[in-house]
């Protein structure tokens, strides 16, 4: 069912919301960009409609809300061992674009779907239900059409921003209620979706991964590239981690155990016993992060892992454009057929 709301209403409407819910949406941070003084646009918990940022593009992605930065698993001593909480007991409705709702899909396969669920995420993704939030252009650097994740069904509600009207479909009969005694009127809404980008990309279903490794393509960015890892922690479907052990300074046998964020494009991550290093150029961990994005991840699951969002390219302060590699590994494609022929 649609709805039409005014900025009354709607700000009415989250206020009864958040009551049972936790709501998360991108948020402007004045001038606590990293290292400047410039907004930083992330995920944070908001009250009303004027905290919300709608039209720009969050520089993080919503993952942050239930795949924290840095989390504590359990607590230790040399006797016991006790679970953290959940780092939030309701349930919660987080408002994001149609390619974070497709890079959740992305986060729900490698944490969900492998050999086992984790546990530690999924006690907050089953806490979550998600809003759309409608894209009528693309943003600078986005490539989500040639990606397929500009639109979206699997959503509980959406909400399209006209000036000070907005307008929000609900598909979750638990929500509907809600929804309904706030607005103001009953209309058939469908979300906005992009249609074309300015960026685009090549993709290719026959890509020869031992030709794309062996390629000195990926030989400029040894220089070019500064290994930062800013990438990768922008990134909605980055899933890597490392684990780090807390040891408290009023009794060293007692501690914690977080999981925190990691990067296969920084220093170290590859380290192994002995001293040892299996991707320590730079062009190499680029080309073992595309490879992933676009053909390991596709081959083990059915789809590619980037859903085009652009924040890698939007963050990147040696200005690499992930969009021109992910089609320069298509380029690369073994035509079979004229191969055959």
């Amino acid at each position: 069912m649609g709805y039409k709301f005014s900025l009354s209403s709607i700000n009415a409407l989250l206020e009864d919301l958040s009551k049972e819910y936790l709501l998360f949406a991108p948020k402007r941070f004045e001038g606590q960009a990293p290292y400047s003084d410039l907004d930083s646009i992330r995920y944070g918990e908001v009250q009303s409609i004027e905290e919300m940022e709608l039209d720009q593009k969050s520089h993080y992605s919503m993952k942050e809300v239930f795949y924290p930065i840095s989390e504590t698993l359990f607590y230790f001593t040399e006797n016991t061992v006790t679970e953290s909480e959940p780092r939030f007991q309701k349930e919660a409705l987080v408002f994001l674009r149609s390619c974070d709702l497709h890079s959740v899909k992305r986060l729900d396969a490698i944490y969900l779907e492998n050999k086992f669920a984790d546990h530690y995420y999924k006690r907050l993704r089953d806490k979550i239900k998600f809003v759309l939030i409608g894209c009528p252009e693309a943003y600078e650097n986005c490539f989500c059409v040639d990606m397929e994740t500009n639109k979206s069904d699997d959503y509980s509600a959406s909400i399209d921003r006209d000036g000070d009207v907005f307008y929000m479909d609900v598909r979750d009969e638990d929500l509907d209620g809600i929804f309904e005694r706030h607005s103001e009127e009953k209309l058939h809404v469908e979300p906005s979706y992009v249609t074309e980008t300015p960026t685009r990309v090549k993709l290719s279903d026959n890509i020869d991964p031992k030709k794309v490794a062996g390629s000195e393509f990926w030989n400029q960015y040894d220089k070019r590239c500064i290994a930062c890892g800013r990438c990768n922690f922008v990134c909605p479907t980055c899933t890597c981690f490392t684990m780090q052990d807390l040891f408290y300074q009023d009794n060293g046998r007692a501690g914690e155990r977080r999981r925190v964020h990691a990067s296969c494009m920084v220093d170290g991550f590859t380290d192994v016993a002995g001293g040892g290093k299996y991707r320590d150029k730079h062009g190499q961990r680029m080309r073992f992060k595309t490879l992933h994005k676009v053909y390991d991840f596709k081959k083990r699951f059915g789809y590619h892992m980037c859903t085009g969002c652009g924040r890698c390219d939007d963050v990147c302060p040696e200005y690499i454009s992930f969009s021109t590699m992910v089609t320069e590994v298509a380029s690369m494609t073994i035509d079979k057929e004229e191969e055959n022929a």
